[in-house]
């Protein structure tokens, strides 16, 4: 076969895959059915006929590591939110700092990063912290709309934040580079742009109504501040550990990591916690996420196949770098929109590919796409955060409106992302203590 007809059927095999992923969409099917509708059509229209069960199994399993780490992550933070741990520590900062505004919003921030910043999913902070959070804002005297920006933007911020970054793990997994000097990275951003967040959208706030807030948030009756702190504890240890006596305790893999401190949350806390309702709960929520690993690799596996891979990489890897600097910001929230982590892979791979090929520093460029990918969350038609943030706060407006709300941080994050992509050699240093 001539090297034309090879790209015409490349080609073709892309149109049909995206064809494929229209159609489900117009069908109303999940992100997750119509991904995996356009990798048949990709596997059919590539000539993969009986293998494409070989391919969708192969590509089911590429991500497992990252689908253990949701499912024993998100078990832990919800032991700890059932247990009534997020109720309790939200109360606590309440009690303390009720009078002190500024302190209040960047504590609550902080409460709202760590569920996605251990799991890698903003919507497990929405989930697990949103409501509670979402009460102490409302008791500052914050719209609901306002409440809602703040949430969404400062989970997105979560999931981009380390030690789980999935869309820097995905694209790392698919360019052999390993995960190793995201932390500060990825930390330093995500904390300044997070306090940017809060006290933009807190601008106008007053000290909360200290007993507002202690009603509408259940007081865990007999809970000790042991039974919250140990857990966590373990976790600091287990993964500062390793970094301290590197070759005298074994690296575990964080999906150890997390049972193990699950197991140590639920034991600390057996009386209170129900293990199998939480962990029905823990996999009914985790199921579209779960789906989204298997089928971003079954996609990456088909589009391999199909050429349609290699040849998003040559369109990629031989553009002006001035069009790809200004096309970053739409493409990357709009992949992300579209394909959920879907995106890491199918742009993220490629870039990464073309930049470090130029000699730019790849960690710091997948630093500044991270905090670019969530932003694509609020985006329809998949809008994944944004939805359930406006579902738990209890807006009743326009999603245009929310969305509206959220153009300053956006902006924001927007400007900040593309400086380290753009910037990446000079900001080297981060990775020295990363």
């Amino acid at each position: 076969m001539s090297a034309d007809a090879i790209y015409m059927q490349t080609i073709i095999a892309g149109i049909v895959m995206v064809g494929a992923y229209a159609v489900g969409k117009f069908l109303k099917f999940s992100t997750e059915l119509c991904m995996f509708v356009a990798v048949i059509g990709g596997a059919i229209a590539g000539g993969a006929g009986f293998d494409t069960f070989r391919h969708i199994a192969e590509g089911s399993v590429t991500y497992l590591d990252i689908g253990l780490i949701f499912v024993f992550a998100t078990i832990f933070m919800n032991i700890i939110k059932e247990s009534g741990g997020t109720n309790y520590i939200v109360r606590k900062i309440i009690g303390a700092f009720h009078n002190k505004r500024i302190l209040m919003l960047i504590l609550l921030m902080l409460v709202i990063l760590v569920p996605g910043a251990l799991t890698g999913a903003g919507s497990i902070s929405v989930l697990v912290v949103g409501g509670t959070v979402a009460a102490a804002l409302n008791a500052m005297g914050l719209s609901k709309v306002r409440i809602s920006a703040l949430i969404f933007i400062v989970a997105g911020l979560s999931a981009a934040a380390p030690p789980v970054n999935i869309w820097a793990m995905m694209t790392c997994a698919g360019t052999a580079i390993p995960y190793v000097g995201f932390t500060m990275p990825l930390l330093i951003p995500v904390l300044i742009l997070g306090l940017f967040t809060v006290l933009f959208f807190g601008r106008g706030a007053g000290n909360i109504d200290k007993e507002k807030a202690l009603k509408e948030i259940p007081d865990p009756k007999g809970l000790s501040g042991w039974s919250v702190g140990v857990p966590f504890l373990v976790l600091i240890f287990l993964l500062g550990a390793p970094r301290i006596w590197p070759f005298d305790f074994p690296v575990l893999g964080l999906p150890l990591v997390f049972a193990i401190c699950a197991l140590v949350a639920w034991l600390m806390n057996f009386k209170r916690v129900d293990i199998l309702k939480v962990s029905r709960e823990t996999v009914a929520q985790l199921t579209p996420l779960i789906a989204t690993t298997a089928v971003v690799g079954m996609l990456i596996q088909v589009m391999s196949f199909n050429g349609v891979k290699g040849l998003i990489s040559m369109w990629i890897v031989t553009a002006p770098l001035a069009i790809v600097w200004i096309l970053l910001p739409f493409i990357i929230p709009i992949s992300e929109g579209l394909l959920t982590y879907g995106g890491a892979t199918v742009i993220g791979i490629p870039l990464i590919w073309m930049l470090n090929s130029n000699g730019i520093n790849p960690v710091i460029v997948l630093a500044g796409l991270s905090l670019l990918w969530p932003l694509g969350d609020g985006l329809p038609p998949t809008a994944l955060i944004g939805r359930l943030t406006v579902s738990t706060v209890g807006y009743k407006g326009s999603y245009g409106s929310f969305l509206k709300e959220c153009v300053v941080p956006w902006i924001a994050i927007t400007v900040v992302a593309m400086i380290l992509v753009i910037f990446a050699n000079k900001f080297n240093f981060l990775m020295m203590v990363g």
